[in-house]
């Protein structure tokens, strides 16, 4: 598939310019009918990588889900956007599954979304040609190995064998070594391209408190945020409950979700929520998978999750419209004590009590949390993030590189054979039965760290794990296995800073200031509301936090400048373009009255394009010397056009392509829309083509 053709679709339908990292590789290597697994972070963009291609490709592609919520959101989405699309599950009436079938047989559909229970409403539909990619959202779901396994899962394994040729996309934002192994397997997708992308998310602040008076903790923590969404996870529905109606009674706009409240109460708390009605959900894990919010600006865990897994989905839920959002975590004794017994009637109990310690590790952790975050998904950091806890109150470090060494080279011996336990003993020369039974005293590395107590080695093994040197093998009895990384340390000489084994309380993070209420964000967000609830749709889904930022920012005041913000694709500029600009004019006009220097910035970079080119460079060279793409040249061109500067637009549009405009001026009922012409051209002519002609015949006729 040419990049151009890639390139337009993203644009016209999603409103970006370009691809992020890794999902051009995955949409060409779908185009190549390959299979693959993608391990890409909450909020990274996994959706385009099939929603794209299923816009592209010729016939339907089928998309398994595992929440009803979750598909109509998606489902809204695409809609929104113009894509179409549906889903189908169990609560539907017969009727209305007829409707959707028909659609699929005349081909109106692009994609469709079914839970993995209700397949058998497909399976005696669809037929081996019919369907052109089968994508399988949270993948890791199939896996007893991941945190959050369905036996309904098991079963996707068919759909390879059902439709050899067709490529599987399988989509998961947390899966270690493990669970990326397992999806594979059961999948039939053994041959599989993996394509894991960086864990990092920046914009995350990452912090960690000890559980006690949370309440007051919480209340000084969102009492500046009571215009952000927010969530807060417990353990219990209970506990939901008491927080939120103690929320409720400080004059917080809360609401408890939990599994034990009724289908429709469930549906009209996370539709508050998506519509920023309630701004705050305590919510138990049940909540949160089926929403595809992207402005909730910070997530906090009352008591301490079970996994590492799941504690970063679940954080992942902020900021995925990737600007700055908080995260803050409690833990106390209570909380694992708690934890242990859920993992006690497991069938995969050992491997959850596993994680638990390593979740517990990462909450006591002296070193760079989201280095710790990192390594657990494979991916090694240089440099602490500075945007944790542990970074802006760093604890007292050591040169710990002789006992790096030694830890290191008793786990080489061990041949990653053993769990932390066991290599402590052999470190400090124990006699137990497992280090007689192994013959582990004949070992070079047994004993050589004596010296040290038993829990200052577990400390310093922890901190090792927490950097990237260890992992823990959760399918090979949680034994210590070394890193690539290792190697630096035992064979290059890399230095390693410890953590001193001490208590450390963690000062609070400074508080944010608010949003003005004034700004041009507010004027743009209460607007998205205002539309939200004329068209019953979620805000979010008209455009994100980002998006709205980056029209603060660009202050777009032409149809064409409202085509270049990211996040604007064709058809949201048809729907709501007008209604935005109109606004940010209004509060430019505004603010000029009050502040009669603040044009300047914008006007230098007209001027800039405009010396250019008098001096003679194309629209290309121009766009080469200052760095901004060729449309936005385009757009600065038609604005000094517009205010009387000498610009000949007539060179850009072909002679025949001009009065093909001209034309059809006369003959369409809405002669504004550039959708229209855009189609009785049949999409022959492009969209910046009309746009200067429109200009072009605008002001011939004003004269």
């Amino acid at each position: 598939m040419k990049e151009a053709r890639l390139l337009d679709t993203l644009k016209e339908y999603f409103g970006y310019e370009k691809f992020r990292p890794l999902q051009k590789k995955i949409i060409n290597s779908v185009f190549e009918a390959k299979d693959n697994l993608v391990i890409m972070p909450t909020g990274g963009g996994k959706s385009i990588c099939y929603q794209l291609p299923a816009i592209l490709l010729p016939e339907i592609t089928l998309v398994i889900s595992p929440l009803i919520a979750l598909m109509k959101d998606q489902v809204d989405g695409l809609n929104a956007n113009g894509v179409p699309a549906a889903y189908l599950n169990s609560s539907q009436e017969e009727a209305d599954k007829e409707v959707i079938f028909q659609k699929i047989d005349n081909k109106e559909i692009k994609l469709l979304y079914v839970a993995p229970e209700s397949l058998q409403f497909v399976d005696r539909f669809l037929s081996h040609g019919k369907v052109s990619l089968i994508a399988i959202d949270e993948a890791h779901c199939i896996s007893s190995w991941g945190h959050d396994f369905r036996p309904a899962y098991t079963q996707l394994g068919y759909l390879k064998n059902r439709f050899p040729i067709t490529p599987v996309l399988a989509l998961t934002a947390t899966a270690d070594k493990a669970t990326r192994k397992d999806i594979c397997k059961q999948l039939n997708i053994p041959g599989a391209e993996k394509h894991i992308a960086s864990f990092d998310r920046k914009n995350l602040s990452l912090e960690v408190k000890p559980g006690i008076k949370r309440f007051e903790k919480i209340a000084e923590f969102i009492k500046n945020r009571k215009k952000e969404s927010g969530i807060i996870y417990c353990l219990s529905r209970k506990t939901t409950e008491d927080l939120a109606s103690k929320l409720q009674a400080k004059g917080f706009k809360a609401a408890a979700y939990h599994a034990g409240l009724n289908h429709l109460e469930r549906s009209q708390i996370q539709d508050d929520f998506i519509n920023d009605e309630k701004q705050i959900i305590c919510a138990t894990i049940a909540f949160g998978m089926g929403i595809d919010k992207s402005n909730i600006r910070w997530v906090i865990h009352y008591n301490m999750p079970k996994n590492l897994e799941g504690y970063y989905q679940e954080i992942g839920r902020a900021g995925r419209d990737g600007l700055p959002s908080d995260t803050l975590l409690f833990h106390s004794y209570a909380d694992v004590v708690q934890l242990q017994k859920f993992a006690s009637n497991a069938k995969n109990e050992e491997v959850q009590l596993a994680k638990l310690d390593r979740m517990k590790q990462y909450a006591e952790a002296l070193s760079c949390r989201r280095k710790i975050l990192l390594s657990y998904f494979g991916e090694f950091m240089e440099e602490d993030c500075g945007n944790c806890d542990i970074c802006r109150n760093p604890p007292e470090f050591f040169d710990g590189s002789i006992i790096a060494q030694k830890a290191l080279s008793c786990i080489f011996r061990l041949k990653a054979s053993e769990p932390i336990s066991a290599v402590i003993d052999v470190l400090r020369g124990a006699g137990n039965e497992t280090v007689r039974s192994n013959h582990y005293e004949q070992l070079s590395t047994y004993g050589i760290g004596k010296d040290i107590s038993w829990h200052h080695w577990q400390q310093y093994l922890i901190q090792l794990i927490n950097l990237g040197y260890i992992e823990i093998a959760f399918d090979r009895n949680n034994h210590l296995q070394l890193t690539e990384q290792a190697k630096k340390v035992l064979f290059e000489n890399e230095k390693v800073l410890l953590a001193q084994v001490k208590e450390k309380e963690v000062q609070s993070r400074s508080e944010k200031t608010t949003t003005t209420s004034d700004s041009l964000f507010e004027k743009l967000r209460q607007l998205r509301l205002e539309i939200a609830r004329d068209e019953d749709i979620p805000a979010y889904l008209i455009f994100n936090d980002a998006t709205l930022k980056d029209m603060e920012k660009q202050r777009p005041m032409s149809d064409s400048e409202f085509l270049l913000i990211n996040g604007v694709g064709r058809k949201k500029m048809e729907n709501y373009g007008y209604r935005f600009i109109k606004e940010i004019i209004a509060f430019s006009q505004e603010k000029r009255e009050k502040k009669p220097k603040k044009k300047v910035k914008k006007g230098n970079t007209l001027k800039e394009t405009l010396a250019l080119y008098k001096e003679g460079l194309n629209v290309e060279e121009i766009s080469k010397e200052r760095g901004i793409a060729k449309n936005t040249i385009f757009t600065h061109l038609i604005k000094l056009y517009d205010e009387g500067e000498d610009i000949n637009l007539r060179q850009f549009v072909p002679g025949l392509e001009l009065e093909s405009v001209r034309n059809a001026k006369t003959e369409l009922e809405n002669p504004n829309s550039l959708r229209a012409f855009f189609e009785h051209f049949e999409e022959t002519i492009p969209y910046e083509t009309i746009k200067i002609s429109l200009k072009i015949l605008e002001k011939e006729e004003a004269q």
